[in-house]
């Protein structure tokens, strides 16, 4: 394997193929059924090629290409059934595993950031990485204290990468519609990009993940692994075992899959408001269940948490206005969510809309909230992506005219990625506690 692509051209030569492919397959595919296959044998031949390019070339580069893939992957669940499965499993494999950078490579990151006797630090080092992801990889090894460590190791040209791929995919991002259908690309990407400095600063990084330990040391749910060292684009953190959420997802039952979701909810919504910090990075790759000593089922599990690369600064926690218009939509109260909405630029001035008609659009979205408890499943994620995405549908019609304000962009993104795992994995959640517990606004003033 490579090195990380760094040219620039090398890497926009790749990432032009992604659609370039996709035409050429088109053309392939009419091919075969003029010459006699089913219209269905051929659709689903030519979804299982384009996903499967679509995984090597995005895994093959990583930086930003792989960052765009990862993020895709939370929203699987909104593709429509007949083009989900090939791209469930090309995208999903983005969250836990990427080709590895070269052993040499990582040798000389470890000498020129951490000196040349960089090996005396550790008891063991483990040269094949546990994990490969966007922007540096992680190699699990003993510090010399005897503590169990996660490695993380920036790759080499990274922050060019990022900054290249986001900036041709976003040139791209018409052409890359029909690699994953009901996704809107271009502001995924514009968001991703406007992230780039925080996601190769591990010294924030390690601030942030800090942070988090801290406040959830010794928390009955959720775990955060405290911070060892820190280096430039290196991050030493304890070393958490646990089941990968992408197992979960796979495999788990039932009952498995209700304790992952009611753990993914409650650190959704009590990380803000105990730290100040929005964890914004919440795809399956980055938790783990912690089984508890001693115990046969998934009651007792927790949550392992990884990755603060990405997080957003909430000092009073989450807007008090979300959960104020969320409880106001779920009493009915038209009118008052409506000034809301438009005092906090949800609707611009220039805008007149009818107030129950936006509580009409808003009410299937917020459906989970106004339950005791509410399955997440593949199914519902489609259909509030479809009713919102159909052109004909008066909800499409009604969201083109309201606007989302710059503060709420990435508490938006994080939301809806969240619920997107919910609905991977199809689990029950009482999401309508966690709200009461944690989220301003939502519980009725005494």
């Amino acid at each position: 394997m490579s090195d990380l692509p760094r040219k620039a051209v090398t890497r926009t030569a790749k990432l032009a193929a992604l659609p370039l492919g996709f035409a050429g397959r088109a053309t392939w595919g009419l091919g075969k059924r003029i010459g006699g296959k089913s219209a269905e044998f051929v659709a689903r031949e030519l979804q299982e090629r384009t996903a499967e390019q679509l995984f090597r070339v995005l895994g093959e580069l990583k930086g930003g290409a792989m960052k765009f893939g990862q993020a895709l992957s939370v929203f699987e669940s909104a593709l429509p059934e007949e083009v989900a499965g090939p791209y469930r499993a090309a995208l999903t494999k983005l969250q836990e595993a990427a080709p590895p950078m070269p052993v040499r490579t990582v040798h000389a990151v470890l000498a020129e950031r951490l000196g040349a006797e960089w090996r005396e630090l550790f008891l063991e080092f483990e040269d094949k990485p546990s994990a490969a992801a966007s922007i540096g990889q992680v190699h699990r090894a003993v510090w010399h204290d005897g503590r169990e460590v996660a490695v993380k190791v920036q790759y080499p040209g990274a922050g060019e990468a990022l900054l290249s791929d986001l900036a041709q995919l976003g040139r791209f991002a018409r052409l890359l519609g029909p690699l994953v259908p009901g996704i809107e690309v271009k502001p995924l990407i514009a968001e991703l990009r406007e992230r780039v400095a925080e996601e190769l600063d591990y010294a924030l990084e390690a601030r942030s993940q800090q942070e988090h330990a801290e406040v959830f040391a010794d928390d009955p749910d959720v775990v955060v692994p405290a911070v060892v060292h820190q280096a430039e684009q290196v991050l030493v953190t304890e070393w958490l075992e646990g089941i990968p959420l992408a197992e979960v997802i796979a495999e788990g039952a039932p009952e498995e899959r209700d304790r992952a979701g009611q753990l993914l909810a409650r650190f959704l919504f009590s990380g803000p408001a105990r730290t100040g910090l929005l964890h914004a990075d919440p795809h399956p790759g980055n938790f783990r269940l912690l089984p508890a000593a001693g115990s046969d089922g998934p009651a007792g599990w927790r949550l392992g948490v990884l990755d603060f690369g990405t997080v957003d600064r909430l000092p009073g926690g989450l807007p008090e206005t979300i959960g104020t218009c969320l409880r106001m939509a779920l009493a009915g109260e038209a009118e008052p969510v409506y000034a809301l909405l438009r005092a906090e630029g949800f609707v611009k001035e220039s805008v007149a809309l009818d107030p129950d008609e936006v509580l009409e659009y808003l009410r299937p979205i917020i459906e989970p909230a106004g339950e005791e408890s509410f399955v997440f499943t593949r199914g519902w994620m489609r259909t509030q992506a479809a009713r919102i995405a159909d052109p004909r549908s008066p909800a499409h019609q009604l969201g083109r005219q309201l606007n989302l304000p710059p503060s709420y962009l990435l508490i938006h993104r994080v939301t809806l990625s969240t619920i997107g795992v919910l609905c991977q994995l199809d689990a029950r959640v009482r999401l309508r506690d966690e709200l009461t517990a944690w989220l301003p606004g939502f519980a009725a003033a005494d």
